[in-house]
């Protein structure tokens, strides 16, 4: 015979879900793996006890289909960060938990520069954090964003040196790479947050990492501060020229899909492929010339590989193209094609690469190599920031240089120049080069020229 006290909680949790029932049959969960009765109480107790998240869960996709609490929190007893609250649960929920329902997102993300984003805090870029700040600076300023090493004390307790802690390159006490919950904020899950360009500024901002700040300056940004309510970003299916056309966001061009796309040759090569056949008396000139009856498709679909659409590395000295740079590129320009012609995007590009490969050959390559030998003569250590070499150089390509490059990849003019290239030419001509000179004496002309130094006042 059931108890007084559970029926009157099951008859309350039937009102709650009436109450929130609105849009129920939009989403669709398997009953078998979810809506677990252990969970029905936790939503009991947790509108109580923390009514925030209780209603933003409610509100959710997640609640709205039937996901409960106990659906994405259940652990096993043997697991690391597992602790008794009625059952054996976790705080943490990785994209390993995300995974048995959205495994194909979770693929994508682990294949991704953002899963790495932790290897950061090995590198000379978090010098500053950590040497001079130290671990309080780190914890505070780098883990939020990058993540860390998830530690656990005794009977599953988090450590708060590494929680709370939502960065994108979380490793997991499931040894899961990542944070779900760094885009889409936990117990909302909202599509819309992660499509706004302001979630991705709360980490990508910055002097060495400045795409939100060339974002709202560029066309593009002004387009969608213009427009921001009329983007349907709360929609399921989000195509860029079919369900919105006012502006692109972050996701637009880097994750978001596009509508399938016909294979059909433009004009020209018609008539290229023509003529080639008269020539050759091919006998197919008039065939050539007609666009195919059933043209091929081809279907961009979203993705959670943030690089998968990325031709160059910029992030990187010398920026070098990525593997399969072609086919990226090719990703990218079937968002650019949603409002542009293929004329206009194939010059952006050819103006884009010929930024990048200045940058390369007149600042980055010369001054990269100068440094290297010098490290190699011993007139420099091989620390970092050190020497007041080092110093220049890092301001020189990791900030001036990296707002030189974002801009151009952005549309942001005023990063390309005033904030970019200029500062470069500055620091390079004003700074790098006397120091160099400081420090190699009587042979700095011969070594200067030999590292590919140009010196502007000299016309070609």
């Amino acid at each position: 015979m059931m108890r007084i006290e559970t029926i009157v909680k099951f008859v309350l949790l039937s009102i709650v879900f009436v109450v929130f029932a609105g849009q129920v049959h939009a989403y669709y969960v398997d009953p078998q793996k979810f809506g677990s009765p252990a969970g029905e109480l936790c939503v009991l107790c947790h509108r109580e006890a923390t009514p925030g998240i209780y209603y933003q869960w409610a509100e959710s996709a997640m609640g709205q289909a039937g996901v409960n609490c106990y659906d994405c929190h259940k652990a096993e007893k043997t697991d690391p960060d597992a602790f008794e609250h009625k059952e054996f649960i976790s705080i943490v929920v990785t994209p390993k938990d995300c995974s048995r329902c959205h495994e194909r997102e979770v693929k994508e993300f682990e294949s991704s520069h953002h899963a790495d984003a932790v290897k950061v805090l090995n590198s000379s870029d978090i010098f500053f954090g950590r040497a001079i700040w130290g671990a309080s600076a780190e914890r505070t300023g780098c883990i939020p964003c990058h993540g860390s090493i998830l530690k656990v004390r005794k009977e599953g307790k988090l450590d708060p040196a590494t929680w709370p802690n939502t960065g994108i390159g979380r490793i997991n006490p499931d040894k899961s790479k990542g944070s779900c919950s760094a885009c889409h904020t936990r117990h909302v899950f909202s599509r819309e947050q992660a499509r706004r360009p302001e979630t991705c500024g709360r980490c990508h901002t910055g002097p060495d990492s400045p795409q939100v700040e060339v974002y709202h300056r560029s066309k593009h940004g002004l387009l969608y501060h213009a427009n921001r309510d009329k983007m349907n970003m709360e929609k399921r299916r989000w195509r860029a020229g079919q369900d919105y056309f006012q502006a692109p966001t972050c996701a637009t061009c880097h994750m978001s899909a596009v509508p399938p796309q016909a294979l059909i040759k433009d004009a020209d090569q018609r008539l290229e492929e023509a003529l080639k056949s008269l020539l050759s008396g091919g006998g197919k000139e008039f065939e050539a010339l007609l666009p195919p009856p059933r043209p091929q498709k081809y279907d961009f679909g979203s993705s959670h590989d943030v690089g998968a659409r990325l031709s160059w590395n910029l992030g990187s000295t010398i920026s070098k193209k990525r593997d399969r740079w072609q086919e990226k590129r090719k990703l990218m320009q079937s968002v650019c094609t949603q409002c542009h012609s293929e004329n206009f995007y194939t010059q952006f590009y050819i103006q884009y690469d010929g930024l990048v490969e200045l940058y390369n050959k007149k600042f980055a390559v010369p001054a990269t190599n100068m440094r290297n030998e010098l490290i190699k003569e011993g007139e420099l250590t091989k620390l970092n920031y050190d020497d007041k070499l080092d110093r220049i150089y890092w301001k020189l390509l990791q900030h001036s240089g990296h707002r030189a490059k974002y801009g151009k990849a952005m549309v942001g003019p005023s990063y390309v120049w005033q904030r970019g290239m200029q500062e470069v030419a500055e620091r390079f001509y004003f700074e790098f080069v006397p120091e160099v000179q400081n420090l190699t004496g009587r042979k700095a002309y011969k070594f200067l020229r030999k590292h590919g130094y140009s010196d502007p006042k000299l016309r070609k």
